[in-house]
């Protein structure tokens, strides 16, 4: 049996354990169910739980959640809405997030997959100093997709 403060009371039994935590106003968890005798704490349930809440609360804010932003592109897209459609995936980078850039194929489009592959490819290269695949373009139905992140070399030189 272990104390509040994790000192060793010794092997007692349960009717001697419960009394000692009655007697303290605490309450008696077991730690170590599996052990020959099973290990049992004293200690306070109510604050037990809510630090673990607090950490738990701690944890989470700490936590960085990272959005997948999307850019939208077709096989007859422009060069310049291109370059527009880059600018707006880099600033989504810049801001941490991943970026899925798809291209959809629309009527007979979809007989000439290598053509949106070099689109999304020339894509890719034109902000690859800041931005590495995480998922190699893929067709599913008319779609072809790719995701990119922000390279992490690329974040340590901006910060």
């Amino acid at each position: 049996m272990l104390d509040s403060d994790s000192q060793q009371l010794g092997v007692v039994s349960i009717r001697e354990a419960l009394t000692t935590a009655e007697e303290k106003g605490l309450d008696l968890a077991e730690v170590s169910p599996n052990a020959d005798p099973p290990v049992v704490k004293l200690l306070d349930w109510g604050k037990y739980r809510y630090e673990q809440e607090k950490q738990l609360q701690k944890s989470r804010r700490n936590q960085k959640n990272v959005e997948v932003k999307q850019v939208r592109l077709g096989l007859k897209t422009g060069v310049h809405d291109i370059s527009v459609k880059q600018k707006a995936a880099v600033k989504f980078l810049e801001q941490g997030n991943k970026v899925k850039v798809n291209l959809r194929f629309k009527g007979r489009e979809i007989t000439h997959p290598e053509l949106g592959r070099a689109i999304l490819d020339d894509f890719y290269n034109q902000i690859a100093e800041i931005a590495v695949k995480e998922q190699e373009p893929s067709l599913s139905g008319r779609e072809l997709s790719m995701v990119i992140a922000r390279r992490k070399d690329a974040q340590a030189k901006n910060e």
